[in-house]
């Protein structure tokens, strides 16, 4: 993987899940970090191809959760973000996923109570020898690029000291997120530190913190002379920013529940990343933000009536069918499997399990007015959406 003149979207626990990478990738990220999955997770699970949904997953065994979700689509670009606190276990961990992801990150800077605990993240600050031991472990091993994010330490000279040691165990790049352990995000990030990193290093260093509007990524890397910039709450609370053409918040909201449906995703990743959203722009205490609170699956986010872009056609109760199209979703429920003719010229269809429910996804050429002509496909059907 190349690291010269990156967008990069942040590793973010329960956001940076499949249809987040994505969604960011189609607004302009060029490299898309996972959410940190912990290694002995990891190495619970089997790697499953779901040929319903065209990923490829690794479901943890006896729960069939599904840990760690991929495509082909992000191949070349997504970054598998790593906790853990041992070389051999994160090598198990690591070549579980080599040959579906771009690169393998281990997370040296989260000051979360329980990855410090478990002697990860920020906890790895203080081992130098561990680091070292984790790092070329991994390099032996693996064809993947391997690198590391960390955060500043007490003084910027110890900093570069463990920056030193991390370049010289192999890694391909380093981030460095630009405060220390006990700062708050409403802390500035210090950008001054992350350049004395920058001087001192001849591997790329991508540069994180305090970037919230596409003309903070140039701004960043002329403060601190990085190659590389990574962003973390502005890609949150609008995916957008990775674009010099910013859309509003609610398009985007829009288009990432969009993409949770079409990638089946764990609905508590999709309602925290929506709160988070909401809480930033709006308010959880409006209808909008209890809807998604109260909300017990994806498709109930989908139908939150206070969305006026959502128009709701009679009490939905099972969604059977997603008619997408052009710049609109039709979905359509039924009580028991359809099968209704449809109006228009169809390229693709096939089936996928959403839920534990029947769906069928068709791909084809149909307008919004055209789907509110046909009343007699409502005829057969509880309820439909339209947006």
């Amino acid at each position: 993987m190349e690291y010269k003149n990156k967008h990069v979207l942040a590793p973010m626990v329960r956001v940076g899940t499949l249809p987040f990478r994505l969604l960011a990738a189609q607004y302009g990220a060029d490299i898309t970090y996972g959410e940190e999955i912990i290694d002995h997770k990891m190495i619970k699970c089997d790697r499953h191809i779901n040929e319903y949904l065209g990923t490829t997953d690794f479901v943890e065994r006896g729960t069939q959760n599904v840990v760690f979700r991929t495509c082909p689509e992000e191949r070349n670009r997504v970054v598998f973000q790593m906790g853990t606190s041992n070389a051999v276990r994160a090598l198990t961990a690591a070549q579980l996923v080599s040959k579906d992801v771009a690169a393998i990150d281990i997370n040296m800077g989260c000051p979360k109570s329980f990855s410090i605990s478990g002697g990860m993240g920020a906890a790895l600050l203080s081992k130098p020898e561990l680091i070292h031991d984790i790092i070329t472990t991994l390099k032996r091993n693996l064809d993947n690029t391997i690198t590391c994010k960390i955060r500043l330490l007490k003084s910027s000279e110890v900093t570069v000291e463990l920056a030193r040691r991390i370049e010289k165990a192999g890694v391909s790049a380093l981030a460095v997120h630009g405060r220390r352990v006990p700062d708050r995000p409403r802390d500035p990030a210090k950008w001054d530190e992350i350049a004395d990193v920058v001087a001192a290093l001849s591997i790329p260093v991508i540069a994180n913190g305090d970037v919230f509007e596409y003309e903070d990524f140039e701004r960043i890397k002329g403060a601190t002379g990085a190659t590389c910039v990574m962003v973390a709450r502005g890609a949150l609370w609008n995916a957008s920013i990775f674009s010099p053409s910013k859309s509003s918040w609610e398009d985007v909201k829009r288009e990432y529940v969009r993409q949770c449906i079409l990638w089946d995703n764990d609905v508590k990743s999709t309602k925290h990343t929506l709160k988070e959203m909401i809480a930033h722009y709006s308010s959880l205490e409006l209808p909008e933000g209890k809807a998604v609170i109260k909300s017990a699956n994806t498709e109930n986010v989908a139908l939150d009536e206070s969305d006026q872009q959502l128009r709701i056609h009679s009490p939905p109760l099972y969604m059977a069918q997603i008619l997408l199209y052009h710049s609109s979703i039709c979905i359509i429920f039924s009580t028991e499997q359809i099968n209704v003719p449809l109006r228009c010229s169809i390229f693709d269809c096939r089936a996928r399990s959403f839920n534990g429910m029947f769906l069928t996804t068709q791909l084809g050429i149909i307008m919004r007015d055209e789907v509110i002509s046909m009343g007699f496909l409502f005829q057969a059907l509880d309820g439909f959406l339209v947006f």
